[in-house]
């Protein structure tokens, strides 16, 4: 197998109709909470992002949790920098697009002002998680300088990088459909949203 075939491999899949964190909706839902059951077999990915983002000559690296913040601590242990970490904020009364948000702990957040720092991710998908670190991380005096991902989905990941005018680096692409909710096709087909109240964390 090639390094795309082995790391979809790891990653346990349902296709149907489903909200996203994002507000976007999607037929693929990733069940990401096992990635790192077994810490052993995502490292060598987490090994091969590193050398990718290692020309951007990082002081740190700052994960969303849950699984981003373990990649991005291996990335760390890896390119020998700091490591830190947002927190995710729900705000369930904001009915639009990105709703939800992504807080560095203030102790953390001094340590990366004036830093070259990579927001680092496993999977992106609409990118919710990655949005909602950077718009934490930019007014701080954080220099974000890339976004690393293990995986990809379409390309709201590299629109939101090109267009902060930072790197973007993805160790496995794959296309997949992302809709709001008014152009989504399988509203139009009346197929009803799964219930994903106990798989909470997808591919945002």
């Amino acid at each position: 197998m090639n390094i795309k075939e082995e790391f979809v491999a790891l990653l346990s899949s349902r296709r149907g109709h489903f909200l996203l964190e994002s507000g976007h909706h999607g037929e693929l839902w990733l069940d990401l909470e096992t990635l790192c059951l077994h810490p052993g077999r995502v490292r060598p990915f987490a090994v091969a992002l590193a050398q990718q983002l290692a020309p951007h000559n990082l002081d740190a690296v700052c994960g969303p949790m849950n699984e981003g913040a373990f990649v991005a601590m291996m990335v760390a242990e890896e390119l020998g920098v700091a490591f830190t970490y947002s927190e995710r904020i729900e705000h369930p009364l904001k009915n639009t697009l990105y709703p939800v948000e992504y807080h560095v702990p203030p102790t953390l957040k001094q340590t990366l002002a004036g830093k070259r720092v990579a927001i680092i991710n496993d999977v992106i998908n609409a990118g919710s998680s990655v949005r909602g670190t950077y718009a934490d991380l930019e007014p701080s005096g954080a220099e974000v300088v890339a976004i690393g991902t293990l995986l990809v989905l379409g390309s709201s990941g590299s629109f939101f990088a090109a267009e902060k005018g930072i790197a973007f680096e993805a160790l496995v692409a794959e296309r997949n459909p992302l809709w709001v909710e008014a152009a989504c096709p399988l509203c139009a087909q009346g197929v009803p949203l799964e219930d994903v109240a106990d798989f909470r964390h997808a591919a945002s």
